[in-house]
């Protein structure tokens, strides 16, 4: 089954055209990891998937429910705010510089939005929250503060909190490049596990042997459009495009 659809998506901001025209599916289980240059539209097309920015034209859809479609003039119609917050439940996103609440424990962050969101009890939602942050080698840390953490252990308590609302499509934007590189070991072991679960991720993320060792497909983005994708060993294996080869033969893996 398709989880996420995505259909002919442009994106502009004045006269700069980040993306021109891209299209993509996700199955269920899957792990897409999107890889590419700076500035070719990678993290864009994170935020258009997950209605952080508003896409120009094209079409979005998760579960087969459409959250954009495109008018007769050409312009993104967002779905009616009903089903869009229904839809909205269907993903999560991990960003790349954590976002956690700083007045907010560790354990508060993780379950306040079940409490807010789903109107869970705040019994369910701690239980939650408590199974979560063992999951993620943290039990020890419920009571601290973000200030408290390492950067590796707030990365953690961000992937719990977008667990815990049993997201069916996981989003990661660039999730170690906030990290000093002895931590980013532990976040790419957590995604790797999650993988095992079957896990549906779309990973934003310039660590090319992690998405060739994690990811079902492998997406390069140049100039705001899919240039090469297809199976690690292929794309980053034996790439056939050109600015494929061009770009990775500058990357380490």
């Amino acid at each position: 089954m398709k989880y996420l659809e995505i259909k002919n998506l442009k994106k502009s901001f004045g006269d700069l055209e980040v993306i021109k025209d891209i299209s993509l599916d996700v199955e269920e289980g899957q792990v897409v990891a999107i890889i590419g240059p700076s500035g070719s539209g990678k993290s864009t097309l994170l935020r258009c998937a997950t209605l952080l920015e508003t896409m120009d034209s094209g079409e979005l859809i998760y579960l087969g429910e459409r959250a954009v479609t495109t008018g007769v003039n050409g312009e993104a119609i967002l779905a009616p705010p009903k089903q869009l917050k229904k839809i909205q439940g269907y993903y999560g996103l991990v960003f790349q510089n954590f976002n956690l609440f700083p007045h907010y424990s560790v354990l508060k962050n993780v379950t306040d939005a079940l409490t807010t969101v789903q109107k869970r009890s705040r019994a369910e939602a701690l239980a939650i929250g408590r199974e979560l942050l063992e999951k993620m080698s943290l039990s020890d840390k419920e009571n601290a503060y973000p200030y408290q953490l390492s950067g590796g252990q707030q990365q953690r308590v961000s992937i719990a909190r977008a667990l815990a609302l049993n997201p069916k499509v996981l989003f990661f934007d660039e999730p170690t490049s906030a990290l000093d590189p002895e931590l980013i070991g532990e976040i790419l072991k957590v995604i790797k596990d999650l993988a095992a679960e079957q896990m549906t991720m779309v990973i934003v993320t310039h660590e090319i042997s992690f998405a060739r060792d994690v990811a079902d497909h492998i997406i390069f983005i140049d100039g705001g459009i899919v240039v090469e994708e297809g199976p690690p060993e292929e794309v980053i294996g034996s790439p056939k495009n050109e600015r494929t080869q061009a770009f990775l033969s500058r990357i380490e893996r």
